[in-house]
């Protein structure tokens, strides 16, 4: 077993261990949703070099899609998250038809004005509930078996989704497919030189993409038992930008850790700035702490500047020169 695999193997029976520790299990399950967003993302914008400014179309599709069907048409819980899966798979299927004949800055703003049009519908449509969302979406049983009502149960679940949708990403990139996208992220005119039809790769990978986005979509759901407009708003797709900058865009833990770094600032920079303001008596710590979008942005700023691979990226770049792959300067981007 390699090393590679071996740390693959550390993180599992860590994530099996958290209901052990006694850590609140909601949230580490939003910290695997956002992760396998983060995850199916990266598959787009750090292998296939397309910058996609919607992808929050598809986890606010997915989870609506998924939230009616368990819902209103009551169907099993299992059937509901696929459904949800595949409303996102035909919603990648057409904004990436029209999308991936651009590129560059083009393809990120027909990505952008596709998903404003999927948010609006949802903000009108009456299935969605509005500004109030689709709420009380009842968990019910996995297959028939498994009580999702208890958060137990409900973790380990998610767990298995994410270890199953971490796989599927891991796999594709180590596939014939997955060097293909690489080389078009590298050079598209020497993709298609090759023959490849490139544009058939960049709309599988969009889909796929699509997909697992969705995925993470209908489990935040059913975490939540609700699915929400904020799901679905451009500002959900920025923070998926930045967790997969932040952690290490074109690596595979890279947006794992970025998820958990940006979910951990969401929840506890506020307890943060409280307790530097009542120490210090200085009030601006807590206005600091109720501004955490402020925080997010200065981190942001930092990993532009100072880790312009990402935190995953230049951790591995630094073990590179360790082993005299990369010169000591710093590398190439």
């Amino acid at each position: 077993m390699n090393r590679q695999a071996l740390g693959y193997l550390v993180l599992f029976i860590l994530l099996a261990a958290v209901p052990l520790a006694g850590i609140y299990p909601i949230f580490v399950m939003k910290v695997l949703c956002y992760a396998l967003f983060a995850c199916a993302f990266n598959l787009l914008l750090g292998f296939t070099g397309l910058l996609s400014f919607g992808h929050a179309a598809f986890l606010g599709s997915a989870a609506y899609a998924a939230g009616h069907a368990i819902k209103i048409w009551g169907l099993p819980t299992e059937a509901g998250i696929a459904f949800g899966v595949l409303v996102a798979g035909v919603l990648g299927l057409a904004m990436g038809a029209l999308a991936i004949r651009r590129s560059g800055i083009y393809f990120a703003m027909i990505t952008l004005a596709l998903s404003q049009m999927v948010f609006f519908f949802f903000l009108q449509a009456k299935f969605t509930g509005g500004e109030d969302g689709l709420q009380g979406v009842p968990r019910g049983m996995l297959f028939g078996l498994l009580d999702l009502k208890s958060d137990l149960n409900l973790y380990y679940v998610v767990m298995g989704i994410f270890v199953l949708g971490f796989f599927i990403i891991w796999r594709t990139v180590h596939s014939p497919f997955g060097q293909v996208l690489q080389a078009i992220r590298e050079n598209e005119p020497r993709a298609i030189s090759l023959g490849y039809d490139v544009d058939r790769f960049k709309l599988l990978a969009f889909v796929l993409s699509a997909m697992l986005a969705g995925l993470a979509g209908a489990t935040k759901m059913l975490i939540f038992v609700s699915a929400t407009l904020s799901d679905a708003t451009w500002q959900m797709s920025g923070l998926v930008i930045l967790m997969t900058l932040i952690g290490g865009m074109g690596t595979l833990l890279g947006p794992v850790l970025g998820a958990f770094i940006v979910v951990l600032l969401e929840n506890k920079v506020g307890d943060f700035g409280t307790f530097l303001a009542n120490t210090t008596g200085v009030a601006w710590f807590q206005r600091l702490g109720e501004s955490v979008t402020i925080v997010i942005g200065l981190i942001f700023v930092l990993c532009v500047l100072a880790f312009r691979r990402g935190v995953i990226g230049e951790f591995n770049a630094w073990m590179d020169r360790r082993k005299g792959i990369l010169p000591p300067a710093h590398g190439s981007h």
